[in-house]
């Protein structure tokens, strides 16, 4: 071999060593789920992936799933396998009516969406219970995606689902938030004209669900060997079970069945999300969440197959047609070789000119708030001024936070502290109806190193602090950490020379939020407004056992 062709070798060696480098550093250290013998184990995504739903494009699968109030919103996951699970893009930046979600709008925004793939494009549907039905559609799912449209005004539609039937004919299911709509447990079903861009017609009942569904939403539609199917869960979000139901005609009768529940496991409320096959079409799987209080709707994949023309969903050991979940079980059998390791990124190294995928704000971010650095490899966080009528952090839009990852981790954040004014803070935070944070406040020409903690943050109460560790400014980098024990129990600490780190306050029980889990993260603020700022710049976060 000549030297040419060495130096070749050698390039194309170290090139993919890189690569498997940077493979394996967002790998996350705290929960794999695929077992690395051909098995997997739930939860496939142990992170709030709220409300899933997942459509299969020959072999590549596509998940999004509810954001709320967070942006950027919708984001977009990709799979091989429907195990091994990456971030690819968020639909968009900023939430509609951009000025309305300006401020924390907890709860709100977007809830449960449906993702298919018609004519060549990816179609996302989602609802705002409060403005209507929205839909967005890209070429490819990585972005970019079409600004979303508003093609039904309407407070209290949630849950919409699109179906294109074999003659070109279109339809949308969806249910009814009691909350706005004033009633609830029923499933509806409309027209659409065939570009899947406007309703046309009335709207159509057809599920009552009181009498055995009790806030039966997030309906599915499909259809299989002449059957229209539509998957709903009843029976409420901690406790309830997963519904099917199929007729021949569009707008039913539609009979209902019960097909997985909790069984005899310790999986409660097993519902809502999607079903999908494996592109050779002999496996049929289903993914769904479970409530799990401070960490969120944890995403679980159970196999699922047909009887009678009915679905199965999990284990369904006693043989009467309702399954129960599975903690472990084999993957499923798609093309090619076994899928290198995945999982959504959750360390930062911020070196990127952009924010990682798994960040969301708690609003629309605004220009001010961070600037990525990714050639000296940090990211700067500016102290944003608190906002008029400051009671708690419940009402800050500028927090930057993930998801849980697992059930335990430890979180820490290595960052140096430029404050420019008395009043500025930076801090780590786990954030919900409950929250605490720990923080570095300049003051006087002092730091104040604190603890604080709210209870019931949503109804502005105040915070209550520890009594501050009162030093010099640091000459160096600071690090922040978080380590979140079992059942979501949270000590924080901090360290000058990242080796020794001392406790500050009492363990914090983390809360879940409005509707989603507990997120944690950073924040920098600072009181009052000036021609100037202090700000943070945050060398890495990094998520670890």
């Amino acid at each position: 071999m000549n030297t040419h062709y060495k130096r070749l070798l050698y390039f194309f060696l170290l090139f993919g060593m890189a690569l498997q480098a940077e493979a394996q550093s967002t790998l996350s250290q705290v929960w794999v789920p695929d077992l690395g013998d051909g098995t997997y184990k739930n939860p496939v995504l142990y992170a709030d992936y709220s409300d899933p739903d997942v459509v299969r494009v020959g072999t590549d699968y596509y998940l999004t799933s509810s954001s709320f109030n967070s942006a950027p919103g919708l984001q977009i996951l990709h799979s091989k396998d429907l195990v091994n699970w990456t971030i690819i893009s968020a639909v968009f930046r900023e939430q509609q009516p951009i000025a309305e979600f300006q401020k924390p709008q907890h709860g709100n925004g977007v809830w449960a969406p449906a993702i298919r793939y018609h004519n060549k494009q990816f179609y996302i549907y989602y609802p705002d219970p409060d403005h209507g039905i929205y839909v967005t559609r890209a070429s490819n799912p990585a972005g970019p995606w079409e600004t979303p449209k508003l093609i039904k005004e309407a407070k209290g539609w949630i849950d919409p689902c699109p179906l294109w039937d074999e003659d070109g004919q279109a339809y949308l299911v969806h249910a009814f938030a009691g909350s706005r709509a004033g009633f609830k447990s029923i499933i509806a079903v409309s027209r659409m004209s065939p570009d899947g861009l406007q309703l046309i017609g009335d709207d159509v009942l057809v599920f009552d669900g009181h009498a055995n569904h009790p806030t039966i939403e997030g309906p599915k539609f499909y259809k299989r060997k002449g059957y229209y199917y539509i998957f709903a869960p009843g029976g409420g979000v901690t406790t309830g079970w997963q519904t099917v139901l199929r007729s021949k005609s569009v707008f039913g009768p539609y009979e209902d069945q019960i097909v997985m529940d909790q069984g005899k496991t310790t999986i409660n409320g097993p519902h809502q999300g999607a079903w999908v096959d494996t592109p050779d079409g002999k496996e049929d799987w289903f993914l769904h969440f479970q409530d799990q209080g401070p960490y969120g709707r944890v995403v679980h994949l159970q196999p699922m197959v047909w009887k009678n023309d009915w679905p199965v969903i999990g284990a369904d050991p006693d043989g009467d047609g309702k399954g129960e979940p599975v903690l472990t079980y084999r993957k499923p059998k798609v093309p090619g070789a076994a899928q290198p390791l995945a999982t959504p990124a959750t360390s930062d190294e911020f070196s990127a000119n952009s924010l990682g995928l798994q960040w969301q704000w708690h609003a629309n971010p605004q220009m001010g708030w961070a600037y990525p650095n990714g050639a000296q490899g940090f990211l700067r966080l500016y102290a944003v001024p608190l906002p008029t009528g400051f009671k708690n952090y419940w009402q800050v839009p500028n927090l930057l936070l993930q998801k849980l990852p697992a059930e335990t981790f430890t979180a820490t954040a290595k960052l140096t502290f430029t404050p420019r004014a008395d009043g500025e803070k930076v801090g780590l935070m786990m954030m919900g109806l409950d929250y605490a944070y720990l923080s570095v406040t300049s003051q006087g020409g002092q730091w104040r190193i604190a603890q604080n903690t709210c209870r019931n943050a949503e109804k502005l109460t105040l915070e209550t602090g520890t009594v501050p560790i009162v030093t010099p400014p640091a000459k160096g980098p600071l690090y922040l950490r978080v380590q979140v024990l079992a059942g979501g129990k949270c000590r924080f600490s901090y360290s000058i020379d990242g080796q020794q780190f001392e406790n500050v306050g009492e363990v914090f029980q983390a809360r879940e939020g409005k509707w989603i889990g507990a997120k944690v993260g950073l924040f920098c603020s600072r009181v009052g407004k000036t021609n100037d700022s202090g700000n943070a710049d945050v060398d890495w976060w990094h998520i670890e056992p």
